[in-house]
């Protein structure tokens, strides 16, 4: 690669190979070597993915988003974690595998697509999980649409001036549901196995935030009028816990409320979006966040 375009934000930099070495860093300030967080079974995605033994989760750190909530800000910002080569990244695959990880699933992986690439030239025993915020270039979901099986994109946002207040990506509607339409030309209809883990497909998040129901059912109103009933999982999530600098923002420093959450279940069903999960209201904990200690990333 000579300069990164790898996600909308094209900074077309020469990135550092090693996060500590010389070189350029682009928006996502990240070295091309993947730095993790943890590494670990994970119990808390949806029942498709963390079935009954956990998924496979491996947290990258640093982010092509800046979501001023974010839950995993810790390293997501402060990007938190520790520096592996491609070897030991596919090490860690097989090593989640033996745990009894059901699927391989990659959290915030976008900056590091080359070095996944390269952990992905001989394939996996489980399906790859593509766990991502959904600020995706098209050009990048079909570099990678012979590695990955399964795509689990956010779609944080309809309105540019909120995407822009929140996450510094006023164009993030437009690069998201492009991206997550070509998820769909590569997977087709999504398909679950016998033991209830999803094979291949997509399946689309949304995270209601405090006061946005209008731009939740704007998201719904999108996903109803662009896929048929049986074609993407779609995930309406009540998990918001307001962190990293919400508190800077008054509107979006409390959880959503009952009445907030019933809204949009309601118009989820109204509109027909059947194919998916919705959330208890007890997911909106901080005790759900993981640990992130550097948990199964060096060799034991």
């Amino acid at each position: 690669m000579s300069v990164c375009n790898l996600c909308p934000r094209a900074c077309k930099v020469v990135r550092r190979e090693s996060i500590t070495g010389e070189g350029q860093l682009g928006y996502c300030q990240s070295g091309m070597l993947p730095v993790i967080s943890r590494a670990a079974l994970h119990h808390w995605e949806e029942p498709c993915i963390a079935g009954t033994r956990g998924a496979g989760t491996v947290f990258f750190a640093g982010c092509n988003l800046s979501c001023v909530y974010c839950q995993n800000y810790e390293i997501s910002e402060r990007r938190k974690g520790i520096e592996v080569s491609v070897e030991r990244l596919r090490e860690i695959y097989f090593e989640l595998i033996a745990k009894g990880a059901h699927n391989i699933d990659l959290v915030t992986p976008t900056h590091y697509t080359h070095a996944i690439f390269q952990s992905l030239r001989e394939p996996l025993p489980v399906p790859v999980v593509y766990n991502c915020g959904g600020y995706e270039s098209v050009h990048t979901v079909a570099f990678l649409r012979k590695k990955v099986q399964c795509w689990l994109p956010d779609l944080k946002y309809y309105d540019a001036e909120i995407s822009g207040k929140y996450s510094d990506a006023p164009d993030y509607f437009e690069r998201a549901s492009a991206a997550i339409e070509q998820m769909f030309k590569e997977t087709g209809p999504y398909v679950i196995g016998a033991d209830g883990i999803l094979q291949r497909g997509v399946l689309i998040r949304h995270l209601i935030l405090p006061g946005q129901v209008e731009d939740t059912k704007r998201i719904l109103e999108y996903v109803a009028e662009t896929f048929e009933p049986g074609d993407v999982l779609f995930s309406l999530m009540r998990q918001y816990t307001p962190c990293g600098r919400a508190a800077e923002f008054p509107e979006i420093d409390r959880r959503i409320t009952d009445e907030e959450y019933e809204a949009c279940e309601s118009y989820m069903e109204e509109l027909g979006i059947i194919d998916g999960y919705v959330q208890q209201k007890e997911s909106a904990e901080a005790a759900f966040i993981p640990a992130f200690d550097g948990t199964g990333v060096l060799k034991s």
